[in-house]
């Protein structure tokens, strides 16, 4: 799954080097936090989240077959 959310990011900001992602399991949900530069930040949010809500579209599609909540978090 982490490949699949810098896969979508990476194209969208300007320091791809910066792009760090975590990820905390529970026992009902599995939390992603993608850190980014903090010039990128508003970037992958989009006007409005419009691309935010996009790629979490993605995300929680792509962990749908898993019987856990999947959620991400952009900081």
């Amino acid at each position: 799954m982490e490949a699949l959310i810098e896969t979508i990011v990476r194209p969208l900001v300007d320091y791809p080097e910066d792009i760090k992602i975590t990820k905390q399991e529970e026992a009902q949900k599995i939390m992603y936090q993608l850190h980014l530069h903090q010039d990128d930040v508003g970037k992958v949010i989009g006007k409005q989240g419009r691309v935010a809500k996009s790629i979490r579209t993605l995300v929680y599609a792509a962990g749908s077959k898993s019987n856990k909540r999947i959620f991400l978090e952009i900081m």
